[in-house]
């Protein structure tokens, strides 16, 4: 025997809902899985293949299309179905169930230790590790992290504050603190946070893989006197008091490179090829800026120097 529905029902299935809450309704519109991050991301350009259907809905999983007078109301008598399923795509809430929302927690989560495992080495043979690594280095961090915020949650309000030797409060030094990925924040914010806390906490020995520069500076300026202070000293260089900017402009530009691999003078420009901190890009970018009134030039030849087996 047919069972009759009502005609203003559409029964859809396996689909991405995008909800829009306007003049206090709740408008629906469906849409293929993993499209709508696509059109947002500009991928998919096609409106077709987004949409199972061109209409909007109040409650897509009854198949309760929106009456025209809801959306007149909410979004203009002027405006067409057509603009009304675009704001809607656009500035509405994707609902996204758990199958989904675990796949694309996987996706972030691989590509957060595939960006990772590329940028870090181990600092004495300067060889990337397996991604299998960085993963259980990651793993033993956010255990870590989660039993560190349980403690601090538990205490919280009941410690002291950190004072010096003349009983002045320390300002708080930022703590990196690892405790998993999550599907809201981008993959290479978080891969920047991962890498911050291995190198903070050091589970297994990490370092940031070297960048590859050449330098180029015209002879003339490289015997002059550097006008800026140098980058800071560390360790025994800072108990001395020396100040490794001090010098000519080329002893400051080779005091940035931890590592040179060669230096010529090709006519009137001294050029050299070298390893970088990664954390010195920066301030070297800026003193050859600033030193050579825009003679002067950085380029990167790789981005992270490593050592594959």
């Amino acid at each position: 025997m047919p069972i009759n529905q009502p005609s203003n029902q559409i029964k859809l299935t396996n689909v991405s809902l995008v909800r829009l809450k306007k003049a206090k309704k709740r408008f629906e519109i469906a849409c293929y899985k993993n499209k709508v991050l696509e059109w947002r991301s500009g991928i998919e350009t096609d409106l077709d293949n987004v949409l199972q259907i061109n209409s909007v809905f109040l409650n897509v999983s009854k198949g309760q299309t929106a009456p025209s007078a809801d959306l007149a109301k909410a979004f203009g008598a002027k405006t067409s179905v057509n603009d009304i399923i675009l704001e809607i795509l656009n500035k509405g809430e994707l609902q996204v169930g758990e199958k989904e929302r675990h796949a694309q927690l996987e996706r972030v989560h691989n590509e957060v230790v595939s960006i990772v495992a590329s940028k870090l080495v181990d600092p004495k043979t300067k060889r990337v590790y397996t991604t299998g690594m960085i993963e259980k280095a990651l793993d033993m961090l956010s255990s870590q992290g989660s039993q560190a915020q349980q403690e601090k949650s538990a205490g919280s309000g009941a410690g002291t504050p950190i004072t010096g030797e003349e009983g002045e409060a320390k300002p708080k030094t930022k703590e990196h603190v690892w405790t998993g990925v999550v599907a809201t924040k981008s993959a290479k914010s978080q891969a920047l946070e991962a890498m911050k806390a291995l190198i903070a906490h050091q589970p297994i020995p990490v370092a940031r893989a070297r960048m590859r520069l050449r330098i180029t500076c015209p002879t003339s300026i490289l015997k002059q006197a550097a006008k800026t202070a140098g980058p800071k000293a560390v360790g025994a260089d800072a108990e001395d008091g020396e100040d490794k900017g001090k010098g000519t402009v080329k002893d400051r530009i080779l005091s940035y490179i931890e590592q040179v691999e060669t230096q010529d003078v090709v006519g009137s420009e001294w050029e050299v090829t070298g390893f970088v901190e990664p954390g010195a890009f920066k301030g070297l970018g800026d003193f050859i800026g600033g030193e050579t009134k825009g003679q002067g030039r950085v380029e990167v030849l790789d981005m992270a120097v490593t050592h594959e087996d």
